[in-house]
């Protein structure tokens, strides 16, 4: 490691993509399902590569080639160590909703006053958290971390190699159950961050306002507790209307947060970044300033006007937790025109028609009659239901083309990512 480690002072940039390779970096010959990095070695150093580390043995002898056991335990274990060297305080987010926006919230209010080492997008799995802790350098004052897991002991495997000093759960739904196994996997997953931190003396935010979160501190008697929430911060969500739907909170002893976040359940992502930049010293008018100053991306609790039509483009992903929100946010929306368009959620295994069905549920009590399904989930879960349902984006598309909404309308568009509800504005 101490090899490596040299070699990576040396040539600091990482790849693990042949495609992109950056002269005199450190190829990374990782392997997969359907790819063996190790096929690429001699590709990247033609590319400019300075080195490939590389763990098929059948390579031929090459100066350039590092030879390791296992090239993801090498640049694991890289990252660790670069970590420590680093010593600098490191904040790790997780949650079922909301990890990438408080990540972002996060990193912005924290750069008013330091260098920040951050999460790119959502890499926040066990290639892509030690990417972000070897993106960092000497000059990097604070890091921010997400992490994110599909099955039990992951977040634990992250909480080792990054050793984050601080920690959040955003929140713990019904996500990813066909890999948790149950909500109680989910609880049980999410909670190995709360497990890391309290072993090693860390600082913990929680949402004091989440009985599930509360719950989770108290049974692991945790200590260094930094509470946030409505009622802690004494804030208020304030009315969005059609003209201005943008989250607007009034927290005491800040000037009015202004978003151009879409959704009150944003309300605690906004919260949690307050409370962390507090811990930094961030002062109140700087952090007020920074979140307004945050513009959403990536089909995440986006605005987007296209066609005379506004829509709520909350389209990344989607689980029962993070459908139910988007639903109860839209229902409040005071609007003219209101169409929700939702496909299909995910990776729910035994779980997904009952967790389908209760979609449809709220939709019918909260009377929201302007309703596109799709995907064939969806498409079951509606018999005996009176919801336009579709089997596909496409099919969806054809019938809009001859039977278009109103103009001026609000549309939200809502979906787990292997749907791509998002082409419905791609397509228009």
């Amino acid at each position: 490691m101490e090899n490596l480690y040299k070699l990576y002072k040396e040539h600091a940039i990482i790849s693990t993509d042949s495609r992109n390779i950056v002269a005199g970096c450190l190829f990374f010959a990782l392997k997969g399902e359907n790819f063996n990095g190790n096929n690429f070695a001699n590709q990247a150093l033609a590319a400019g590569a300075a080195y490939a580390i590389v763990d098929d043995d059948t390579l031929p002898e090459h100066a350039q080639f590092i030879k390791v056991p296992n090239v993801l335990d090498s640049l694991q274990k890289l990252a660790h160590h670069h970590r420590r060297q680093l010593n600098i305080p490191v904040v790790a987010i997780t949650g079922t909703n909301g990890k990438t926006t408080t990540k972002e919230l996060t990193a912005q209010v924290l750069s008013v006053k330091y260098k920040v080492g951050v999460t790119r997008g959502n890499l926040n799995n066990h290639i892509g958290l030690p990417l972000t802790l070897l993106s960092m350098d000497k000059t990097t004052q604070i890091g921010v971390v997400e992490m994110g897991a599909n099955h039990i002991g992951e977040i634990a495997a992250l909480c080792s190699i990054a050793e984050p000093n601080y920690g959040l759960i955003t929140n713990v739904g019904k996500a990813h159950l066909e890999g948790f196994g149950s909500f109680e996997g989910v609880k049980k997953a999410k909670g190995e961050l709360y497990n890391f931190l309290s072993t090693h003396k860390g600082v913990i935010f929680f949402n004091a306002d989440n009985p599930l979160l509360t719950e989770m501190v108290n049974e692991r008697q945790a200590k260094g507790l930094i509470p946030y929430g409505l009622t802690t911060d004494k804030a208020a969500i304030l009315q969005a209307n059609a003209d201005n739907p943008f989250l607007h909170l009034a927290v005491e002893s800040y000037p009015e947060i202004k978003t151009q976040l879409i959704g009150a359940y944003n309300a605690d992502n906004v919260l949690a970044a307050l409370a962390i930049a507090r811990q930094f010293g961030i002062n109140a008018e700087e952090a007020a300033t920074a979140i307004s100053n945050y513009q959403p991306s990536n089909n995440r609790s986006q605005l987007l006007q296209k066609g005379g039509y506004t829509f709520i483009m909350d389209a990344y992903n989607a689980n029962p937790t993070s459908m139910a929100a988007a639903i109860e946010n839209f229902s409040n929306l005071q609007a003219v025109h209101k169409w929700a368009i939702l496909g299909d959620m995910l990776e729910l295994g035994a779980a997904t028609v009952v967790e389908h069905r209760s979609i449809i549920q709220q939709l019918k009590e909260k009377r929201l009659q302007n309703v596109f399904l799709v995907g064939p989930h969806f498409m079951e879960a509606n018999i005996g239901n009176n919801f336009q349902a579709f089997l596909s984006v496409d099919d969806l598309i054809a019938h809009l083309q001859q039977y278009p909404l109103p103009q001026s309308a609000s549309i939200l568009l809502k979906g787990s990512r292997g749907i791509q509800i998002e082409r419905m504005i791609s397509d228009e």
